[in-house]
């Protein structure tokens, strides 16, 4: 049995530049990996299947797990089967990416489990034909660009790891409708990404905090406002800064260590108004080790 942990992300920084002629937009995003993470275990099978430990979610071939392990049998030709189990931590529809990393652990964990031989530039390509967060989740690195519509990555030197808390209402938000509900401006003065590109490699906290920005905030808010409640509540509670992630609903208040984030949060939940859930989070500095032999 073969094991992948399945890392969540938040946008620290999106932008968006314009609508691509494909129907997409055109970003530019400041991912970072996080660890709070799904788990995926494969054994090998006749046949493909699926399990989940969240019963509202498909098993079948609309999940993203499953059509990353079609991807992979058509384009390899293989015959193999296997038996996957994802074990959900991540919450669903939340700006946190867990279905596309999901999909990218299922890539590597079928590719070793599969003994195939591809390039890791190939194992790119099939992720980026999965969905426009997928390819970030298979490079070895904690902080990452996204440009194009997020799928053309590339890794970032940073500083010491961060502390957030995280909180997420209730709410489900559509990546689809936020963006096509979402009004931007591309002349409004917004802060730059190589602005918080260099926050983030000197380890500049309250620099990393100003330039923390989300062009989809406001349609988010607008369509769920008790994220406008949350990041008021995160920076009046003593957050370095807060920001939505993705298309939200997910917010996330930056702090200036780990002990810091513990204890806002301990202070938070004595105040009995705080109804989302909640928890710490930091980088994820653990290694994926993709390992994909070249031919």
């Amino acid at each position: 049995m073969i094991h992948r942990r399945a890392p969540a992300k938040l946008n620290l920084y999106l932008r968006v530049l314009g609508t691509r002629p494909d129907g997409y937009h055109e970003i530019e995003t400041l991912f970072e990996r996080i660890d709070l993470a799904d788990e995926l275990t494969f054994e090998p099978a006749g046949t493909l299947s699926l399990t989940c430990s969240d019963p509202s979610l498909s098993c079948g071939e609309d999940n993203l797990v499953i059509r990353a392990a079609r991807a992979l049998q058509e384009a390899t030709g293989t015959k193999a089967g296997a038996r996957i189990h994802l074990t959900k931590r991540i919450p669903v529809a939340a700006g946190l990416g867990g279905g596309s990393s999901d999909a990218a652990a299922t890539l590597l964990g079928l590719h070793e489990l599969w003994g195939l031989h591809l390039e890791h530039g190939q194992l790119l390509a099939l992720a980026a034909g999965l969905g426009s967060d997928v390819p970030v989740f298979l490079l070895d690195a904690p902080f990452a660009i996204g440009r194009g519509r997020g799928e053309r990555c590339e890794p970032v030197a940073a500083g010491p790891p961060l502390a957030h808390l995280l909180v997420v209402p209730r709410a489900r938000l559509s990546t689809t409708d936020v963006y096509e509900g979402a009004q931007f401006s591309l002349t409004a003065p917004k802060p730059s990404i190589t602005m918080i590109l260099h926050a983030l490699s000197n380890g500049s906290l309250g620099e990393l905090a100003t330039g923390l920005w989300n062009d989809l905030q406001p349609e988010a808010i607008r369509r769920c406002p008790s994220i406008a409640v949350i990041l008021a509540q995160l920076r009046d509670h003593g957050c370095l800064g807060a920001g939505l992630s993705g298309s939200g609903p997910a917010v996330f208040g930056l702090c200036r260590d780990l002990s810091h984030a513990q204890d806002l949060l301990r202070g938070l939940r004595r105040e009995g108004s705080f109804p989302w859930r909640s928890e710490i989070i930091q980088t994820d500095s653990a290694s994926i080790a993709v390992t994909p032999s070249a031919r």
